[in-house]
């Protein structure tokens, strides 16, 4: 069917508009907010040598987009990256020197790959988040073949950027998130048209995953009383044996996955790499002060 005549026109001043607002949307969001603590100081050093290939990092932003999705999902995690190491520099020589000639050969073997809703998915360095309040999980036994298939999935994942094809997408972050009941923080994450769950960088981890079954928060359904599962009787004595639950599972779509489920989930460990992976932790050398009694401050300052 042939467009009206002046279709293109009409189009393009349309896609401009939509384009600035989306620029101009981003450039708020985006924007580091003035007041962030960083609660321990991380040991860069101690964190390159504990991390492993297939870790998620968790992480708590500084930007307003951060703080709506905290409250959302009521974590103190926004954003959750993939470390894939040095597995970059084995791609493909172009995107070995590009990593190197921008970041330098030692950060170059320390990278993420994580989803940014103003940039897609990139590579970044480990560095990047050292002066932030980090969490890693780990796979708890994920086996080697199937670690490779989620790293592949993940490299595959670069450069790929988001389809918001309606400011809706990227509007909802503007409400007061304050009215918004935490019961349904998570789905307000899903409001609007095309595919808004893709701005939390959690989502293309869990694709990953699900690539090889791994679950994250699975929901879990228990049998109904009395009934055994349609499975060989020696099959199911061997699963009783195990202690496996009787019951079955479900999975839940990647898109639903936000940053906090990586934290609660119980098939994923949580590294201690600052201190306690060291073994050198002892809470009897710790030199504390005494804060001064509130009300003495009053007084003082009365005074």
């Amino acid at each position: 069917m042939r467009k009206p005549t002046g279709f293109f026109r009409l189009s393009s001043p349309i896609s401009r508009l939509r384009r600035r607002i989306i620029t101009a949307f981003l450039s708020i969001l985006t924007k580091p907010i003035k007041r962030y603590t960083l609660t321990i100081p991380n040991d860069l050093a101690a964190l390159e040598r504990h991390v492993r290939k297939g870790d998620v990092i968790l992480v708590e932003g500084n930007q307003r987009i951060s703080e709506c999705i905290k409250y959302l999902t009521q974590s103190s995690w926004s954003h959750a990256a993939l470390y894939v190491g040095d597995e970059p520099l084995h791609h493909s020589p172009e995107l070995r020197q590009r990593l190197i000639d921008e970041f330098g050969e030692e950060d170059a073997r320390h990278m993420l790959v994580e989803a940014l809703v103003e940039r897609g998915v990139v590579l970044t360095p480990l560095r990047h988040y050292a002066e932030y309040n980090i969490r890693i999980c780990r796979p708890y036994h994920l086996k080697p073949g199937d670690l490779a298939v989620v790293l592949a999935r993940a490299l595959a994942s670069v450069g790929r950027t988001y389809d918001l094809r309606n400011v809706f997408d990227l509007g909802r972050y503007f409400f007061p998130v304050s009215v918004v009941p935490p019961r349904l923080g998570r789905e307000a994450l899903h409001f609007g048209s095309g595919e808004p769950t893709r701005v939390i960088c959690s989502s293309m981890i869990a694709e990953c995953f699900e690539q090889v079954r791994f679950p994250i928060l699975p929901v879990f359904e228990p049998y109904p009383e009395g009934h055994l599962p349609a499975v060989a009787s020696s099959r199911w004595q061997i699963l009783r044996r195990r202690r496996s639950p009787h019951g079955v599972f479900r999975t839940v779509s990647p898109s639903l996955i936000t940053p906090r489920d990586f934290d609660l989930s119980p098939y994923f460990a949580i590294v201690k790499f600052n201190v306690i992976e060291d073994m050198r932790f002892d809470y009897r050398k710790m030199v504390w002060v005494e804060a001064e009694p509130a009300r003495s401050r009053k007084l003082d300052k009365s005074a």
